[in-house]
Parts: structure tokens; C-alpha cells; sequence
């Protein structure tokens, strides 16, 4: 059985993983390091273990979230129907279960909120713990006065909090920004059709998805 410390000790993976955050740095968007898949990861899989689903669909789980963007070092259009292909080449050789290849490469392929939608728990909880990573530290550029407006929002973010409210069958997104950077409507609005995707994979997952910002909730 693979498991996920097989993967993360993994050198081609890692050097796929590090090769797309360099290219995408080049782009300009924010951080998609390995610190990036890994919070995806935590996220997934403490959704689906507070869910009480399995244990080795939360460890799938965090094998999605590590490979998630690998498809960057092809483009960043369409990366994630080329990043579910070439998890599928990785997987297949070191002599995965092709039932799980299947799991995997599905949340791959649909976390983008572009084409994505959820087809199974790994991948709703993929696309929530892919979409509510927003934080000041992923934003690479450190000159205020060129910030775009996904740089700004980014670096709006003082303080971000996921919880699962099991019980309630909520999962909320709470966070406080400096509304001097970027205001409510502005990340509201730029992030507004990742919001709804993720709202969905809640739903996906029998649950129910809140977004609040500076203690008003949006959704």
C-alpha cells in the first residue's frame, strides 16, 4: 500500500512540486510550495476525519493535496486535468491500487474552480482545503505599490480560521482583514466563484459552508 510518507519522500514528485512554484513565481501568483500542499492536505484530511469518513480516504486525501498542482510545470491553463496526468504516470509506477489512482486523479483533475466540481469526498475536501488557503505568507511580491488585486487580498488576510463544526454539519471559514489593503467587496468578489465551489463540495460532503469576514457573514 502507498502511503503518504511514500510520496512526500518521493524525489521526482517533490522536484515536480518545487519546478511549478518556481514557474509560477515567474508568473507572478502566490506561493504554491510544498508548504501549500501540505496545509491543503491538513485541511483535507481534518475535514473528512472530523466527518468520520475512513482513515485511508484522509490519507488519500493528503496524497491529493501533495499532488494537487503538480500540473503547473506543463501551464497553468488547464493544469489540473495535465497535473491528474501526470499523478496518474507517478502513481501507476511505484505500483499504486489503480481504484485508488482513480480517487486521486479525480480530485486533481476537477480542484479547479475553472471546470472542477466535487466526485467524492477526497475531492470536495481537496477543493476546500485548496480554496480557503488564503494568507499574507503566500504572497511573493514585497513591493506594496505593484501589488495587483489578488496580491492585495492575499496580504489583506490578518488571520484565517477553518473549523468543522461536526454536529452543527458545518464547515466555516473565518477571517479578519485589514479592510486599509483590500475591502470585504473587493475579496469577496475576486474570490466569490471559489467561495461557491467550495460551498458546494460541503454540500457534496453532507454539510453546510459559511463564509465570515470581519465577523459579517457572507455565505
Amino acid at each position: 500500500m502507498v502511503t503518504f510518507e511514500d510520496i512526500k519522500i518521493n524525489e521526482e514528485i517533490n522536484v515536480y512540486i518545487r519546478k511549478a512554484d518556481e514557474i509560477l513565481g515567474v508568473l507572478g501568483y502566490t506561493d504554491h510550495s510544498i508548504k501549500h500542499t501540505l496545509r491543503v492536505g491538513y485541511i483535507a484530511s481534518k475535514i473528512l476525519q472530523e466527518l468520520e469518513f475512513p482513515e485511508r480516504e484522509q490519507e488519500l486525501s493528503k496524497i491529493a493535496a501533495y499532488l494537487h498542482d503538480i500540473g503547473n510545470i506543463v501551464n497553468r491553463s488547464n493544469h489540473a486535468n495535465t497535473g491528474a496526468v501526470l499523478a496518474f504516470t507517478v502513481l501507476n509506477r511505484i505500483g499504486m491500487d489503480p481504484g485508488e489512482i482513480s480517487i486521486i486523479t479525480s480530485a486533481i483533475g476537477n480542484h479547479d474552480e475553472g471546470t472542477g466540481v466535487a466526485v467524492s469526498p477526497v475531492s470536495a475536501a481537496i477543493i476546500i482545503g485548496d480554496k480557503t488557503d488564503v494568507r499574507r505568507s503566500r504572497v511573493r511580491n514585497r513591493d506594496f505599490t505593484t501589488f495587483d488585486i489578488h496580491d492585495r487580498v492575499n496580504y489583506s488576510v490578518v488571520k484565517s480560521d477553518l473549523t468543522i463544526r461536526a454536529p452543527e454539519k458545518i464547515i466555516a471559514l473565518n477571517l479578519v482583514i485589514d479592510t486599509s489593503i483590500c475591502s470585504v467587496l473587493d475579496y469577496f468578489e475576486i474570490f466569490l466563484s471559489r467561495m461557491l465551489m467550495c460551498k458546494r463540495a460541503a454540500e457534496f460532503l453532507g454539510t453546510n459552508f459559511e463564509l465570515v469576514i470581519n465577523n459579517i457573514k457572507l455565505l
